[in-house]
């Protein structure tokens, strides 16, 4: 009773003018949910499709024709241990023909492999555990990209490889697969260091784990692809496709 009579003494001195600015202060509807503060489930679920959408990007941009072989970022080049191969291929009969068809075998492979590593990524990243979603979010803009490499990349290297040995068996360029052309080179190569002429020269034969070497190049171009996708959505607000990307990456703008 003796707070129903201090509440009622409150009311009474309150003018009504008052009363009605207090009820207008109090968020309602949309400005109430505006208030709340982001849980951080939220925020964890906006990283993870800001990840998914990021390699869905990513994959549509390097799986087109050229995504490799006509990005002087991404195009695979021979691998440095093939140095030698290049600089003696005036041993090699039609060498230097074989080293283009070379290249562009090998990045007709990876624009064709990662049109597999959609699946793989997606599955990776709904299955990541993220510790501190809110360091994440506010770190830096390729945050949650490291963060899906630092703790995925095993699994992700694992999976994507036989994918990148499929693409290196299909017949690409010129109806001959890149496994065929790149085993051509090297053994006539290493037919010419082991000859006479090419021990005198020091040659030393050459061998390659040409899997492992795309596999690599393609998973650093998916990373570097999906980093900029994720810079977009968090610097640019017309890249938050729906409502939960905007409601988690729109605590960004402020800062």
């Amino acid at each position: 009773m003796k707070y129903f009579f201090i509440l009622s003494i409150i009311l009474l001195t309150t003018s009504c003018t008052e009363l009605l600015q207090l009820a207008g202060s109090m968020p309602s509807g949309k400005a109430a949910s505006a208030t709340v503060p982001v849980s951080s489930a939220e925020n964890i679920a906006g990283l993870k499709q800001s990840l998914e959408l990021g390699i869905t990007g990513a994959v549509n941009v390097l799986h087109a024709e050229n995504g490799f072989y006509g990005n002087e970022l991404f195009k695979l080049m021979l691998p440095a241990e093939a140095k030698p191969i290049v600089d003696n291929i005036r041993l090699i009969p039609g060498g230097q023909e074989l080293v283009e068809k070379a290249i562009l075998s090998i990045n007709r492979s990876a624009e064709d492999a990662v049109k597999e590593a959609g699946p793989i990524f997606k599955n990776a990243i709904r299955s990541m555990t993220i510790s501190d979603a809110a360091q994440i979010l506010f770190g830096s803009d390729n945050a949650a990209t490291e963060y899906l490499k630092a703790s995925t990349y095993t699994q992700l290297h694992d999976a994507f490889r036989p994918k990148i040995a499929a693409s290196l068996s299909k017949p690409l360029v010129a109806g001959v697969s890149t496994t065929e052309t790149w085993n051509t080179l090297s053994k006539g190569y290493n037919k010419a260091a082991g000859s006479t002429a090419g021990m005198l020269l020091g040659l030393k034969p050459v061998t390659i784990d040409l899997q492992e070497y795309v596999t690599g190049r393609a998973l650093d171009a998916l990373f570097v692809k999906v980093a900029e996708e994720e810079k977009a959505i968090r610097t640019n607000p017309a890249a938050r496709v729906n409502a939960l990307l905007k409601r988690v990456f729109g605590q960004l703008d402020a800062n």
